[in-house]
């Protein structure tokens, strides 16, 4: 299940998990970020070890934007133990994100 995450909530989803942690920043407004998702959501599902899935509406969370220098939509984070150790950002449809988030997945084994 992806969980929808604020400004409110960010450190204690998101820096204080115990899991590897994907962050995508999205907009109601973003045909890709839809298109996205639902690659987000199987990779999820499986993800072994488990691996968290948090959604942020960027639109709504100004703080997030800026502190993680937001330029595009949709962006990728990738977070374990609350440190940020990769980010997509720049992609142009659904095929390439897929391929830039198994690579990233690839280069930062979980668990």
């Amino acid at each position: 299940m992806v969980v929808a995450v604020s400004e409110k909530n960010f450190s204690q989803e998101v820096l204080e998990a115990k899991a590897p942690v994907i962050v995508t920043f999205w907009a109601p407004w973003c045909g890709l970020c839809r298109r996205v998702e639902p690659l987000i959501s199987q990779l999820q599902s499986a993800a072994t070890p488990p691996l968290k899935v948090v959604r942020i509406n960027a639109d709504e969370n100004l703080r997030l934007t800026r502190e993680y220098r937001l330029t595009t939509l949709p962006t990728v984070l990738l977070f374990e133990q609350g440190k940020l150790v990769k980010r997509l950002e720049g992609m142009d449809g659904y095929v390439e994100a897929r391929t830039a988030i198994n690579q990233m997945l690839e280069q930062h084994p979980l668990g």
